[in-house]
């Protein structure tokens, strides 16, 4: 739960005051058809208050606590992230909850849940297994989504399990703890280390494949001392092709791709208040520097939580979770950064996932 720095901004947030966005048309009825824009909001810690929004952009119009509504009971403390597999949404819930939801995505009806202590994301490796990474712990955990049984589990040789990918069929899996500076390659056939990569800084946490089938890993916990880097990978050979080092001050985090894979976009946050270092950003794969400006400012006693590209339309969603202390709000910009609309989300807008 990264949330290092967010209590201090609340006050800020109340005394600045709300914009009140247009909310598109609420309801917790489950709409026709699964396709949509998937929102997890985590919620607080230990408050339970995790749900699963859906924005139907054709019609503008927004589903709320969908989970809740059809189940008639909470989702759990802390969503985290979430994936969809053979039309299932799989649910990683760690805070209280310890448990990997499983829904269908039409109707969003429990089909059971998995047992995995504090999961933070899924991938899937293959036709019927997928691998969790899971906070405060040294393992991947295996998962069988057709059964939805915990299978096996594999030991990596650092804490904090955290983003994952999959290139050419193996796994690279980072380790989100300030002593690792390295992320590792797994053979998921049989679920083993077969290589440890070295990345610049330490505290590797987000791993992506750009459209050369190269690596970017991005590492740092600034709230802990250690600066960011991005690192572009050769995955054939592990070498190091370029190094970008951040601002000691900044903290960028869950970076996405476009739907071309030649640009990265992520978030930095400020978690002070101030408008530096704080934004959406957005760089080429080729790019010889770090972007000096942000592309989408965030506002003073503001940061933004997410960030999601539909792979349709180029249209950039981005969460903003105001301080935590009341619902969440998504802007949705163009992919020249002029503002489309926004709609009210539950609390903690953390990721989207894009159904067609």
């Amino acid at each position: 739960m990264r949330r290092k720095g967010y209590q201090a901004l609340i006050a800020l947030v109340m005394l600045a005051g709300c914009v009140k966005d247009k909310p598109g048309t609420q309801s917790t009825v489950i709409p026709s058809g699964k396709a949509g824009v998937y929102v997890v909001c985590e919620g607080r810690l230990g408050y339970g208050e995790a749900s699963l929004y859906l924005y139907k952009p054709k019609v503008d119009s927004v589903y709320g606590d969908l989970f809740s509504a059809v189940n008639g009971q909470p989702l759990g403390d802390v969503f985290q992230s979430m994936c969809l597999v053979n039309n299932r949404l799989f649910m990683a819930l760690n805070g209280g909850s310890d448990k990997v939801q499983v829904a269908s995505v039409g109707d969003i009806k429990s089909a059971g849940t998995i047992t995995i202590p504090q999961p933070r994301y899924i991938l899937p490796v293959s036709a019927d297994r997928a691998y969790v990474s899971s906070l405060y712990h040294n393992k991947v955990y295996v998962i069988n989504t057709s059964s939805l049984q915990l299978v096996d589990s594999i030991s990596i040789p650092s804490m904090n399990t955290e983003g994952m990918t999959l290139c050419n069929g193996d796994a690279y899996i980072c380790a989100w703890d300030t002593a690792s500076r390295n992320i590792y390659r797994v053979n998921t056939t049989t679920n083993t280390v077969v290589q440890t990569i070295l990345v610049a800084g330490a505290a590797p946490h987000d791993v992506l494949v750009d459209k050369e089938q190269m690596l970017w890993v991005l590492s740092g916990n600034q709230p802990r001392g250690k600066q960011a880097y991005w690192t572009r990978i050769d995955p054939s050979t592990g070498a190091i092709l370029r190094s970008y080092a951040f601002p000691a001050t900044a903290e960028p985090i869950k970076p996405v791709l476009n739907s071309t894979k030649d640009t990265l976009y992520f978030i930095e946050v400020n978690y002070n208040g101030g408008t530096s270092d704080n934004g959406i950003y957005r760089m080429d794969i080729h790019a010889a520097t770090l972007p000096a400006t942000p592309f989408i400012a965030a506002q003073q006693y503001q940061y933004f939580w997410s960030i999601g590209i539909d792979p349709a339309t180029g249209f950039i969603y981005i969460g903003d979770p105001k301080g935590w202390q009341q619902k969440g709000n998504v802007t949705i910009y163009r992919p020249d950064a002029t503002k489309l609309t926004a709609f009210t989300t539950g609390i903690g807008p953390a990721t989207f996932l894009f159904v067609n």
